[in-house]
């Protein structure tokens, strides 16, 4: 089946109007690039993003404050696996932006290998960058949430937490405990008046997807997809503004699919 074409872009509609944003993972093409543009074109009144790699950091948070027209846009070199990292991270965006309304954690690391072939430190690599790691920055973020009595904590998990596919028992191991997660945290948070919801994307073609998956499986996945297509970075991204916005200010501990698969 032919992939179909996806629709027009959306623009913003001012979802973060006033708000503060903290996003990790948010350098290159990704979901979590997407996510910081949509960010500034819903209003957000400033934010940080972060990422492993310095000079392509840099060039997301130019094309943040050229591009996209917020000066208030600033990057900090981060590694969600070191402890340290994070709480300097967390610190930089709180004194920045004046407080952190908005965390979204996007970080996550892949692969594809059978479980039998699998060594020890590619499986606790994934599951460090991927699961502990929400855990580490959602543990910092809301220490400082909970003094204020409010914030929003959006967190990426994948469809592969419910549903199973060869060589990904790694990657799936972590996103099913990034929604567990998800919801045991919001409960907690709930008594600080902290929200803590998930997108759950199937699939959503861009660059690095593609260094770590065959192009011939990724095709063959987006084909079974309801729109016949993977989706678009932004329309994963649309969806967290969605959750990181006031129009979701009931929903908490929830994970919120962004696709559907056949079969």
């Amino acid at each position: 089946m032919a992939l179909k074409e996806p629709p027009p872009y959306v623009e913003g509609h001012g979802l973060l109007k006033g708000k503060s944003v903290l996003i990790t993972a948010a350098a290159g093409a990704g979901i979590g690039f997407a996510a910081a543009r949509k960010a500034v074109e819903e209003g957000a009144r400033g934010i940080v993003i972060s990422d492993i790699h310095e000079g392509r950091l840099e060039k997301a948070v130019a094309s943040l404050r050229e591009h996209h027209g917020l000066e208030n846009a600033h990057g900090h070199v981060a590694n969600v696996t070191v402890e340290d990292d994070v709480q300097s991270l967390v610190n930089f965006a709180e004194e920045t932006l004046g407080g952190v309304d908005v965390l979204i954690n996007n970080a996550g690391l892949g692969g594809t290998k059978l479980l039998v072939d699998m060594e020890d430190d590619e499986w606790s690599r994934v599951l460090d960058v991927t699961l502990t790691g929400t855990m580490r920055m959602t543990r910092a973020m809301l220490r400082c949430m909970q003094e204020r009595g409010a914030g929003v904590i959006v967190n990426n998990a994948s469809v592969l937490g419910w549903r199973a596919q060869k060589e990904q028992c790694h990657y799936a191991a972590a996103k099913a405990g990034v929604m567990a997660l998800t919801r045991c945290a919001a409960l907690e948070a709930s008594d600080h008046g902290i929200r803590i919801n998930a997108v759950s994307p199937s699939i959503a073609f861009h660059e690095f997807l593609k260094k770590t998956t065959p192009m011939e499986l990724l095709e063959e996945l987006a084909s079974k997809e309801a729109f016949g297509r993977a989706a678009e970075v932004w329309e994963v991204a649309n969806v967290m503004m969605f959750l990181a916005s006031d129009y979701s200010g009931y929903m908490t501990g929830e994970v919120v699919p962004v696709s559907y698969q056949q079969g």
